[in-house]
C-alpha cells in the first residue's frame, strides 16, 4: 500500500487530493495545524476511527513553520509521495501579513525539503515530492502564460511561491531529489473558502435571493482569471508525481473569464440582475493588481495525457446550487428564531 503525506489536506485542493488518494488504495496522512476550533470539515466524511483495521487516513498536528516537527511527521507517516498543499493563500492578506506568509510559503517549504532530506537520507530515494504553485506567480507577464513565462510577482503570496519554486527545482537539481511544481491557475469549487471572490459571489448571491443579504460589495470586476475546477487539478497533481522524470507544469483550461463574468453567470442562474445588488469597496482592491491570467497548458496534456473536466458553467452550478442549499438552511434557522449569518469579507 502505497503512502501519501498531504500539508494543508484541510483545505480545499487537500480535501479533494486525499479523496482521489484514498480511491486508489493509498493509505494517507495529513498535516493539522491545532486551532481551538474544529477545522476538518472538508475531510470529515473521509474519516475513520483510527483503531479501526480499515482506517487509511490519519492526520498529524503540524506547521509549516516548525522543522522538528516536519521531521516527526514524515518519520511517522514514511510516505512515498509528499503533496505540500499548505499555504497562507489568500493574495490580499499576504499584503497584511507579508513577513507570516513567506515564513509559511517559502520557508516553509525550505523546512519541509530539509525534513525530506534528514529522514528520507541526502536524496529522498524512494520518495516523490510536489509543490503547490500558483499562476499568481506571473503577476504582470503578458498572457497566455506557460512553463516559459517570466515570473513577475505581484504580492507578497507570490513572492514567496516563487521562492519556492526556485527551492525545489535547486532540490531537484542539486540532490537528485525527484520534486516537482504545479503552476496552477486558479481553481475553485463548492469547498473554496469563503473570503475567496468565486465561494464570496456564490454564497453572497444565494443569500440575497433568499432574503438574507441585502448587498455584495466588491472590488476589482475586470481581472481575467482561468477558472477551473479543484476535483480536474488534483488528478493533475497526482500524474505529475508519476512521469518517467520530474518536471513543472502548466495547469490551467485554457479559458479566461473576468470577475465580471463570473458575477454575471452567478446572478443568471438565480434569475438575479448583479446590478441590483452588488457595490463598489475599495477595501478590496490590491495594492498592485495582476489584471490577466490565462494558462497554456499544452505540455501537461502532452506529458499527463491530463484535461479538465469541468468547464465554467458547470463549475458555476454546483457553487451555486451547493450555497443555495447553505443558504436555505441558513433561512430554515432564522425561521425559527436562531441568530446565523454569513461574514462579509473577501479578495475581490
Amino acid at each position: 500500500m502505497k503512502r501519501a503525506l498531504i500539508t494543508g489536506i484541510t483545505g480545499q485542493d487537500g480535501s479533494y487530493l486525499a479523496e482521489l488518494l484514498l480511491d486508489q488504495g493509498y493509505e494517507v496522512h495529513g498535516v493539522v495545524r491545532r486551532a481551538s476550533t474544529f477545522t476538518t470539515d472538508r475531510i470529515d466524511h473521509l474519516y475513520k476511527d483510527p483503531h479501526k483495521e480499515d482506517a487509511r487516513l490519519f492526520l498529524h498536528y503540524g506547521d509549516m513553520t516548525d522543522g522538528p516537527g516536519l521531521r516527526r511527521i514524515l518519520e511517522e507517516a514514511r510516505p512515498d509521495e509528499v503533496y505540500n498543499l499548505a499555504a497562507q493563500s489568500h493574495v490580499r492578506v499576504s499584503f497584511d501579513q507579508p513577513e507570516y506568509t513567506v515564513d509559511v510559503d517559502g520557508l516553509g517549504t525550505l523546512r519541509l525539503l530539509e525534513a525530506i532530506r534528514d529522514v528520507h537520507g541526502r536524496d529522498g530515494a524512494g520518495l516523490r515530492f510536489y509543490q503547490a504553485g500558483t499562476s499568481e506567480m506571473f503577476g504582470a507577464a503578458p498572457p497566455p502564460q506557460n512553463e516559459a513565462t517570466r515570473f513577475e510577482p505581484r504580492s507578497p503570496y507570490a513572492a514567496a511561491k516563487v521562492m519556492a519554486y526556485h527551492l525545489v527545482r535547486n532540490y531537484r537539481e542539486a540532490y537528485g531529489l525527484f520534486a516537482v511544481t504545479g503552476i496552477l491557475f486558479n481553481h475553485e469549487s463548492e469547498r473554496r473558502g469563503e473570503t475567496f471572490v468565486t465561494r464570496k459571489i456564490t454564497r453572497a448571491a444565494t443569500r440575497i435571493k433568499l432574503g438574507l443579504q441585502d448587498t455584495l460589495y466588491l472590488g476589482n470586476l475586470d481581472a481575467i482569471r482561468d477558472w477551473g475546477h479543484a476535483e480536474d487539478y488534483v488528478r493533475a497533481m497526482h500524474r505529475m508525481l508519476h512521469q518517467d522524470e520530474p518536471r513543472d507544469l502548466v495547469i490551467a483550461t485554457g479559458e479566461a473569464y473576468s470577475v465580471r463574468d463570473f458575477l454575471t453567470r452567478t446572478f443568471e442562474r438565480l434569475d438575479l440582475d448583479w446590478h441590483d445588488y452588488v457595490a463598489f469597496d475599495p477595501r478590496y482592491l490590491r495594492p498592485t493588481e495582476v489584471e490577466h491570467l490565462h494558462g497554456d497548458a499544452s505540455r501537461a496534456r502532452e506529458a499527463l495525457g491530463w484535461e479538465p473536466q469541468i468547464g465554467i458553467d458547470e463549475l458555476v452550478a454546483r457553487m451555486v446550487d451547493h450555497d443555495l442549499e447553505l443558504a436555505r438552511q441558513e433561512r430554515t434557522l432564522r425561521d425559527a428564531g436562531h441568530a446565523v449569518g454569513a461574514r462579509e469579507s473577501g479578495d475581490a
